[in-house]
């Protein structure tokens, strides 16, 4: 259960704690317009664009959650030194995001562009460069990722297997975190998620759940088997499944399940709703929550963000209205 009084306090105490998130940064592009007709060329649709505008995407959107909740945010990630790396780090600017950017010139900075025609997605369009993260660019993601994480009050990895949360990175940044007792969050890609041991939760979807146990997941007693499987490969870690429309499972050494039902919302888009899940989970983690009431209000949060198409960052009256909407004592 989620308590109106707990989420008052993490909207309260939010600028209290500072938070470093790092993985793969990205742009998210949307592009936006009416498709009344079909190309002469081929049958798809001819979209008529009408707007583009750019959001922070992957880890930069883990940061910009974190930040539109009033925590102080910095962001640790590596992009290239072309236009999409300039639009992103000046969104992040602007939103008063501390930035430990690595720039690699060998490296194109990762866009998700998005193509819309009356409300309904066309088709998406990748540009990347997930190879390994090595040499000189590793040595100073270390490098500032071990200068931030003295200030910080809770860690995020964001891994969106763009090449940065490598193996042996993981494993570096979750023990510098915990010699420092620093709580850490793992949204996670790999599908070997032995890299994330030792993190305080780890948020994987469905589809990521079943792909790391080799089995598939179609029903609760197959994530039961599969969460069994994965806890002994990530101990002492805690497993938190987001499933849908299903609400969250939340799976911890020794102790029984714990579910958490999904809101009744409307759903608009899924995009982002992870990163949601991983800035809110750091932000009351950092303030002293317990796993299974930081996992209730980061389910809240997700319900709002999936609300919203595209990427959206959470806004704290948004989230104590939601949380008084479905009561005060239950939600």
């Amino acid at each position: 259960m989620t308590r109106f009084e707990d989420v008052r306090h993490v909207v309260e105490a939010a600028a209290s704690v500072n938070i470093l998130v790092v993985g793969d940064v990205m742009l998210d592009a949307y592009v936006s317009g009416d498709a009344s007709r079909i190309s002469p060329e081929a049958p798809v649709p001819v979209v008529a664009v009408m707007n583009r505008r750019y959001l922070p995407g992957g880890a930069a959107n883990v940061a910009a959650n974190v930040r539109a909740m009033g925590s102080r945010v910095t962001l640790a990630g590596v992009a290239g030194s072309d236009e999409a790396g300039r639009k992103l780090f000046d969104k992040l600017d602007d939103a008063g995001i501390c930035r430990a950017r690595v720039k690699d010139p060998e490296r194109i900075t990762t866009i998700k562009t998005r193509i819309t025609a009356g409300g309904q997605q066309i088709v998406r369009f990748d540009e990347e460069d997930a190879s390994p993260l090595f040499g000189v660019s590793l040595d100073e993601l270390k490098s500032r990722c071990k200068e931030a994480m003295l200030a910080a009050d809770a860690c995020v990895i964001s891994d969106y297997a763009k090449g940065v949360a490598g193996e042996s990175f993981c494993r570096w940044f979750i023990g510098e975190a915990a010699r420092s007792s620093k709580p850490v969050v793992v949204d996670p890609k790999s599908r070997d998620f032995g890299r994330y041991r030792g993190a305080t939760v780890i948020t994987p979807n469905l589809k990521e759940t079943a792909a790391a146990a080799g089995d598939p997941v179609h029903n609760s007693d197959e994530l039961n088997r599969a969460a069994m499987h994965l806890l002994g490969a990530i101990a002492p870690s805690a497993l938190l499944v987001t499933r849908s429309g299903e609400g969250m499972s939340l799976f911890e050494q020794g102790k029984e399940v714990w579910q958490l039902p999904a809101l009744a919302v409307e759903v608009s888009d899924v995009t982002g709703a992870g990163d949601t899940v991983a800035g809110i989970l750091a932000i009351t983690l950092a303030l002293g929550f317990p796993l299974r009431e930081a996992a209730g209000i980061a389910n809240l949060a997700a319900g709002l963000a999936v609300r919203h198409p595209g990427t959206w960052a959470v806004q704290p009256q948004e989230l104590l209205d939601a949380a008084e909407h479905f009561g005060r004592d239950a939600g």
